[in-house]
């Protein structure tokens, strides 16, 4: 492979990303300790990997009380890691005497908890004036905490909670009775549909082991096997380094769930790739954003998210994860036809051939690598349940990397898998709590149901696709700078009801809102993915988001698709056949292809502008699954290549 050029070697280049992941990603912007600290809180995140791990398998633990004590080392750790102020000095031999205090605070009012719970649910839930305090403690706590992981969210929360005070001054469907200070903070400490609600309950159990599990598949060894492995695929054909960029990013994507922490690994090697190969900035920084956003809808893993869904749902992960093949590989496929057709409208070449590893060789020196992968999804599909699967692969994961020397994860790697992994948790975990807040207040003020109403007083009762634009933006709006599996949470709790009302099935109901709530990473004006990937490639922000729409524009459009007719989504309705299931995915393959092409003006040659505007015809043709509508598209489509053959010959 080629050696990464200057500007990404350059400290300066680096000092200058890092600041810039730092404005755009809490993540990116923790604290570095030195001295004791640093080892008591090594310590620490070993003790809550161990705590998961076993209440995870074979530990026997109420899913409050495991919810609970998940917030207290969530809440630890923010306050911790995660400097009040933008200003604050980063490195530290101790923390602030503010924020041991909130850790003593956090500990208090969740510890009462897990003391005090069970006697509260058996009187019915009455409390105490104390009990009240304590919950807003908590409330406040956890606000803060949001407030230094997730700016945006904790905003969006506390315009949630406000609407529990002053709904009733709204007019129509959206207002409510009002309700008191006490029945909310009840609802939102002592509940079980507030902080620890489903939000927290995702964190605790599924999150935390993939992104544990991802962090030991980083210290394997995995991510450099990806990137080698695409390299022998892809990386001579036209425009091979972007092709590389969108394989790997989509294999990162779907076991890391964050677009952008992808990005922001494996775009600082892929950008300056593609720029030196050829492609403009704005177009590379495009390209690895897109790639990284749809990791986390892409099987088999789906950033976690697909075993929430399948929660929800009361569905096995196996339909869920078979009902995402399709979308997620016609979002792969138009990107990597997009990049094709880019490479070839500016007549661009692959990596030459001494810069590509040998296949073989790096299957036998890493394709080991593959096995806890595979031996996950084994698992799962003979019936272990998700967690107990994670778990195996953790463990398989280091006996898999002592099969060669080079590979071997020695226990200065287990402990640095550990420590990533366990921080990696923090700030989405974080985002799972406050969550709660929106969640508690859609259900204490049928906020869900009204919003259904009234959309479906808006929108005639027949107009599925109507109804799903309205969900689309809702969708796209909640999801806007909020992690993957957080933003699906908070989607669905607003959104699935309407399209259930709408007469859409669950299955369908549920991957639209998923879709939508990844793909606001790369929708302007928010966009952070793009914006994280712009600071890489030194490009304008606002080209690259629009550029990234485009690139991306088929999952934008695929959802809608399956809104009225899921046959695109595999085994999720019984009424059709294999066939079906088959030439609807051939024919909604050859309809992504001609929107690609249509978009990227190229075909068999430079496509003019009546040949783009016959293909954009082609494209919704093709994709709508109905006979009529396929025997129209493949005629159209047969008269774009006749047009094309004849004018590429003219060209010869």
């Amino acid at each position: 492979m080629e050696t990464p050029p200057q500007d990404i070697q350059n400290p300066a280049s680096s000092e200058k990303i890092q600041e810039m992941l730092e404005k755009k990603d809490s993540d990116f912007k923790i604290r570095s300790y030195s001295g004791p600290t640093a080892v008591a809180i090594t310590v620490l995140f070993c003790l809550w990997t161990a705590f998961q791990l076993y209440f995870s398998t074979i530990g026997v633990i109420s899913a409050i009380n495991l919810r609970a004590f998940h917030c207290i080392f969530l809440l630890l750790f923010t306050f911790l890691l995660y400097p009040a102020r933008k200003s604050e000095k980063r490195q530290r031999k101790f923390p602030p005497i503010l924020d041991l205090i909130l850790v003593v605070l956090a500990a208090v009012v969740f510890g009462y908890l897990i003391l005090n719970y069970t006697e509260i649910a058996r009187s019915g839930g009455r409390v105490n004036s104390f009990q009240v305090a304590i919950a807003a403690v908590a409330l406040i706590l956890v606000f803060e905490a949001a407030r230094r992981t997730s700016f945006n969210l904790a905003l969006l929360a506390l315009i949630f909670l406000a609407y529990n005070f002053f709904g009733k001054y709204i007019p129509g469907q959206l207002g409510h009775n009002g309700f008191t200070l006490k029945r909310v903070l009840v609802t939102q400490f002592w509940g079980t549909q507030g902080l620890l609600g489903v939000g927290i309950g995702v964190s605790a159990t599924y999150i935390f082991l993939f992104v544990v599990f991802g962090a030991f598949l980083k210290y394997s060894g995995f991510s450099k096997f990806i990137n080698d492995f695409s390299l022998t695929l892809v990386g001579q054909t036209p425009g091979g380094p972007a092709k590389v960029s969108v394989i790997a990013s989509a294999l990162m994507g779907m076991i890391n769930g964050s677009a952008v922490a992808n990005v922001a690994t494996t775009g600082t090697i892929t950008i300056p790739l593609m720029k030196r190969t050829g492609y403009k900035k704005e177009f590379a920084a495009a390209v690895e954003s897109v790639a990284s956003t749809g990791g986390q809808f892409c099987p088999p893993i789906m950033g976690a998210v697909g075993f929430v869904m399948a929660e929800f749902l009361n569905l096995s992960y196996t339909k869920v994860m078979i009902a995402a093949i399709v979308p997620a590989f016609l979002y792969y496929f138009g990107l990597l036809i997009a990049v094709h057709f880019e490479a070839k409208r500016l007549g661009l070449s692959g990596l030459a051939k001494e810069n590509i590893p040998n296949a073989v060789k790096v299957i036998k020196e890493e394709g080991h690598l593959v096995i806890p992968l595979v031996a996950l999804i084994f698992m799962m599909m003979i019936g272990f349940t998700p967690l107990i699967s994670a778990v195996a692969a953790i463990f398989i994961t280091i006996a898999a990397s002592w099969i060669r020397k080079e590979t071997r994860m020695t226990p200065d790697k287990i402990l640095a898998a550990v420590v990533e992994g366990a921080r990696g948790a923090v700030g989405v975990g974080v985002s799972c709590v406050i969550i709660g807040v929106i969640i508690g207040t859609v259900t204490l003020t049928s906020l869900g149901l009204n919003m259904g109403y009234l959309i479906l007083n808006i929108v005639p009762p027949e107009s599925i696709y109507l109804t799903g634009f309205f969900v689309m933006i809702m969708s796209t709006i909640l999801g806007m700078g909020v992690p993957g599996v957080a933003a699906y949470v908070i989607v669905q709790a607003v959104a699935v009801p309407v399209l259930l009302k709408a007469g859409v099935m669950p299955l369908a109901a549920h991957m639209f809102c998923l879709i939508y709530a990844c793909l606001s990473n790369i929708t302007p004006p928010v966009a952070i993915s793009c914006y994280v990937a712009a600071g890489i490639a030194g490009s304008n922000q606002l080209k690259t988001g629009l550029i990234a729409v485009r690139l991306g524009l088929i999952g934008f459009l695929i959802p809608f698709f399956f809104l009225g007719n899921p046959v695109l989504l595999l085994g999720a309705a019984e009424n059709f056949t294999l066939l079906q299931n088959i030439w609807a995915f051939f024919t909604a393959t050859v309809g992504t292809f001609a929107l690609v092409a249509a978009l990227e003006g190229w075909l068999l040659c430079r496509a003019s502008w009546l040949v783009r505007i016959l293909l954009l015809a082609v494209a919704p043709l093709l994709l709508y699954a109905g006979l009529a509508s396929d025997l129209a598209g493949f005629a159209l489509l047969a008269i774009v290549f006749v047009i094309q053959f004849i004018f590429h010959k003219k060209k010869e």
